[in-house]
């Protein structure tokens, strides 16, 4: 046999196992429950994804003192995604209510991350995390809903009675009392953009190379988020529908 032809063999090898293929079958270890014609489900709902326009201001210190601002990266922080309802319409037959507007409360905080260089001619890259914080609240009418959320409030009654013995005057010691509780699924949100627009600067000009301590930031922030609630809804063909909830008249909201 000719050297052209002889088989090459491994300059480095390494320990390896060969893989077989194994035999498989359909298996059904969770019980499945068949499920109805309309089936009913229990889901978050989008009530309404806003993009808020967010306008702060602040100064940051810079220690050491910078002589160029290189890079800023940015991420929001949410806290709080309230929404407070302020207008309501009864659902008939039922003891809920569809809320037609509210006050949407939104606060949370802007963390900044900035690299900037010092005046010296080769020293490592300074590095300062600023957290800036906003709050704000955006009113929803009616048209901003995509689905409205559902409220039932709770009911409180009394019944007072006569006096057996006389009956043109109460009885002072003697009531009725009822009381209805709904508990409500709690409206909450949720963090989809933030999209950033900066301006910053020295607030006193520096000099080229000349060093600075404070930086003034100027951001106007986008912010996309949307607000959702666990509501009962109904599955209908490739249609999904609240369930038991009529369609709501046209209001002035």
């Amino acid at each position: 046999m000719s050297e052209q032809n002889q088989p090459a063999t491994p300059h480095c090898p390494v320990s390896s196992t060969q893989q077989f293929e194994l035999e498989s079958k359909m298996a059904m270890v969770t019980p499945v429950t068949p499920a109805p014609h309309q089936p009913t489900l229990k889901i978050p709902v989008v009530l309404t994804e806003q993009t808020l326009q967010i306008v702060v201001e602040s100064d940051i210190t810079l220690t050491p003192a910078a002589t160029e601002i290189k890079r800023v990266t940015k991420n929001v922080f949410l806290e709080q995604v309230k929404l407070v309802p302020v207008e309501f319409q009864a659902i008939k037959n039922s003891d809920f209510f569809f809320v037609t507007k509210a006050k949407l409360f939104v606060s949370g905080f802007i963390r900044k991350n900035i690299e900037y260089a010092t005046n010296s001619c080769s020293a490592p890259l300074q590095d300062i995390i600023a957290d800036v914080s906003f709050n704000g609240f955006q009113e929803l009418k009616a048209n901003d809903f995509l689905s409205f959320p559902l409220l039932a409030f709770r009911k409180d009654n009394s019944a007072a009675f006569l006096n057996e013995k006389n009956q043109i005057v109460p009885r002072l010691d003697k009531f009725f009392f009822q009381n209805l509780v709904k508990y409500n699924e709690q409206p909450f949100g949720e963090l989809v953009a933030a999209n950033f627009f900066e301006l910053d600067f020295s607030p006193v000009m520096a000099s080229p190379e000349g060093p600075f301590s404070t930086l003034r930031e100027k951001i106007v922030l986008d912010l996309t988020v949307k607000v959702l609630q666990t509501q009962q809804v109904k599955l209908s063909g490739s249609t999904i529908q609240v369930l038991n909830i009529p369609e709501i008249a046209d209001c002035d909201c």
